[in-house]
């Protein structure tokens, strides 16, 4: 009869324990026109794109190549969101954990001296030094997952993992578009450089004939003075060309995680490779790769699995510290160790069904990790 009740409570334990609490999520539907408004016939959708290619396939320069490679490599606000992807792994494990069976044990040792000399004095032969010690082993204690809380918090951590690599991915493209932003217009103010350092041999070459002119009565003092004016507005030029150049430089030496420094340069702004322009009529499904975007709905998921695993706490658990058996048996032991003589004495046992707080955190500590996830 034990054994039927045993094998009916199991079999009814597993039924429920396959429905988790509260609804799975569902990505709203939104309803998107095909064309847009007032455009002319569409174009043929191309199959290409430009997203499609590596970021070393779009810039070819190699010195440009070398810059994103290093930045990739030591900045600061990249190795925050990776480190953060390593928590959220490390956080997914943890929670994962909770649904599996579990094993402690613990020992403790107590060393006590007694003086020799005092208000009651040992007496002789006696011990000076005690030594007291147990073990307690906590052998396969687990929950019964019997609303799905556990897996609705292991969802959530799920999620948060995938919205801090939706966020690293966002980090990296990020950076790479602000590298080779930043060394493009590294290059065009070089040429501006270039072109006022022109301008300048040009107008003092200008004011060399203007003098000589003026010497043999062909030119008057106006004359003169306009070209000095000429040549002085282009000196002024040059310094601020040449600031604007140096921050630019301590902007990318920012971000490839360096100190202010030069930056090398490689082909002039006029070599680089010209990339098509993006076409129009492309599909809105490619909002769906752009990793902020991920980001909000790997956040969204976390959120509605939080909700879940909240009403999952005020609901009974079930904790059982036996693999089979009645609701809740403990299998301790405890070893102690006293003046050489060694006792072996189990714990009593329980059975009880309970509602009460679980490790398990449900949208505290992971809805921060959530939050975090998101681009900045």
């Amino acid at each position: 009869m034990s054994f039927r009740w045993i094998a009916v409570t199991v079999l009814a334990v597993f039924l429920v324990s396959c429905r988790t609490v509260g609804p799975n999520y569902v990505r709203p539907s939104v309803a998107a026109p095909d064309t847009f408004r007032g455009a002319p016939n569409p174009p043929a959708a191309d199959s290409t794109s430009l997203a499609d290619l590596k970021w070393f396939e779009v810039f070819k320069d190699a010195q440009l190549q070398e810059l994103v490679k290093t930045a990739l490599t030591g900045n600061y606000d990249l190795r925050d969101a990776v480190v953060r992807v390593d928590a959220a792994r490390a956080s997914l494990g943890v929670t994962r954990a909770d649904q599996f069976p579990n094993v402690g044990a613990a020992a403790d040792i107590t060393t006590l001296r007694n003086p020799r000399s005092g208000s009651i004095p040992l007496p002789p032969g006696f011990e000076q030094r005690r030594t007291f010690g147990s073990v307690t082993l906590d052998l396969l204690s687990f929950e019964l997952d019997l609303w799905g809380r556990l897996r609705r918090a292991t969802e959530a951590a799920r999620a948060v993992l995938l919205a801090s690599e939706e966020n690293r991915k966002a980090v990296v493209t990020t950076l790479v578009s602000e590298v080779a932003g930043a060394h493009f217009n590294l290059l065009e103010h070089d040429g501006e450089l270039e072109i006022a350092k022109r301008t300048l041999a040009t107008r003092e070459e200008s004011l060399r004939l203007i003098q000589d002119r003026e010497q043999h009565g062909l030119a008057t003092r106006l004359d003169v003075r306009q070209g000095e004016q000429l040549v002085r507005s282009a000196q002024q030029t040059i310094p601020n060309i040449e600031q604007t150049i140096a921050q630019t430089e301590n902007q990318i030496s920012l971000l490839l995680g360096r100190n202010p420094g030069s930056i090398t340069r490689g082909q002039t702004l006029t070599q680089q490779e010209q990339r098509p322009t993006v076409p129009t009529g492309l599909p809105s499904a490619l909002l769906e790769r752009r990793p902020d975007i991920r980001t909000a709905e790997q956040t969204l998921i976390a959120s509605n699995a939080f909700d879940r695993c909240r009403k999952g706490r005020v609901l009974p658990t079930h904790q059982s510290d036996r693999l089979a058996g009645n609701a809740e048996y403990t299998t301790l032991r405890t070893l102690h160790r006293s003046g050489g003589d060694l006792a072996v004495r189990p714990a009593s046992n329980a059975t009880h069904l309970h509602s009460r707080s679980h490790p398990v955190q449900c949208g505290v500590g992971q809805r921060t990790a959530a939050a975090r996830a998101d681009p900045v």
